[in-house]
């Protein structure tokens, strides 16, 4: 029997010190050590041993059972210990690399441009003003020399809410808001920029879109303060090789009127397809501050003078960075964005 165990050990210790990985290593713990194991059926059948031969035996056998676990674990822990050192070799990582790069934010090109413009007049002391979106007809048209039956209101397509609440057509009711929050005829620089809403959607026009208008009021102001202002801020935006004309024209609430054209962007002057082979691109309207419109918000034409002007911030992000479609603007296509 003390020979039979002795076979028993070389053999199970030879299968242990053999085995190829974890797995193979539990079978071999069963097959001698498990509940119908080799060595558990020895320790089960001491019962049948004569009362003189039992003790002998069975620490005999527990000899051998200690033995077999010592080994079994030995190899067990030294598995493990090469699947991590394995496991870590894989998983390495160099900390000496440089990181994956996180991509920054950038400004929306209308923020841009809108901040570019801001800058420019709030320079030359001009204060920003803000106003509602959402505007009473009185502030949106009345106030600005646009009665109820005034043809001109016809040249805006206006979004209605109700018959005398709208989505503003464009900034001007911030100036007439600030005329009449200020004391009589006292002097003001302002620009106020802003959403505006229109019906109307394609390659150059949005249904929303961004408005800079501008107003100076104070005494002895003349169109030549307008002019100089205007020609300043062109050229600062455009560069100073930019070619500016003025053109007359009509708005209600400025007279005389004017539209301003730069030297076109593309060509220079030469005459391209964007400029129409005309050499000139328009870029904003402007005119002196009409009389009426200050008697309708408590100033005295007689006393004071002004001139106002308003341009479209996706018109000229448009011209400056080249783009000929304005939908672009709103398509949200990181393509486009990215490279502003």
């Amino acid at each position: 029997m003390k020979e039979q165990l002795q076979a028993l050990q070389e053999k199970a210790i030879a299968q242990i010190q053999g085995a190829a990985n974890l797995q193979e290593l539990q079978d071999i713990r069963v097959t001698y050590l498990g509940k119908k194991g080799e060595v558990t059926s020895l320790l089960k059948g001491l019962g049948k041993l004569s009362p003189e031969e039992r003790p002998a035996m069975g620490a005999l056998v527990n000899t051998v059972r200690v033995a077999l676990e010592a080994a079994l674990d030995s190899v067990q822990q030294q598995m493990e210990a090469a699947v991590l050192a394995a496991k870590l070799e894989q998983e390495t990582i160099d900390i000496t690399l440089p990181g994956r790069p996180v991509r920054k934010g950038h400004l929306h090109p209308l923020t841009l441009i809108n901040e570019e413009i801001e800058q420019f007049f709030v320079s030359m002391g001009y204060a920003v003003e803000e106003g509602p979106e959402i505007e009473s007809d009185y502030f949106n048209f009345e106030c600005l020399n646009l009665a109820a039956d005034h043809p001109a209101r016809d040249m805006q397509d206006s979004f209605y809410i109700t018959d005398s609440v709208l989505l503003r057509t464009h900034t001007s009711p911030v100036q007439a808001r600030t005329l009449q929050r200020s004391e009589k005829n006292a002097p003001i620089r302002m620009i106020a920029p802003g959403k505006v809403y229109r019906w109307d959607y394609d390659a150059t026009h949005s249904p929303v879109f961004h408005q800079v208008e501008g107003l100076v009021i104070d005494k002895n102001i003349t169109f030549s303060d307008l002019k100089g202002t205007l020609e300043l801020f062109l050229k600062k935006m455009f560069g100073e090789d930019t070619a500016v004309r003025f053109r007359t024209s009509f708005f209600p609430f400025t007279e005389p009127s004017a539209e301003v054209d730069i030297s076109c962007c593309m060509c220079h002057g030469e005459g391209c397809r964007v400029c129409s082979h005309t050499g000139w691109l328009e870029i904003l309207g402007c005119g002196m501050v009409h009389p009426n419109v200050l008697k309708l918000n408590g100033y005295d034409p007689n006393e004071v003078q002004g001139f106002a002007f308003g341009m479209g911030v996706e018109r000229i992000a448009m011209l400056k960075y080249g783009i000929n479609d304005l939908r672009l603007f709103y398509e949200n296509d990181k393509r486009f964005l990215t490279q502003f």
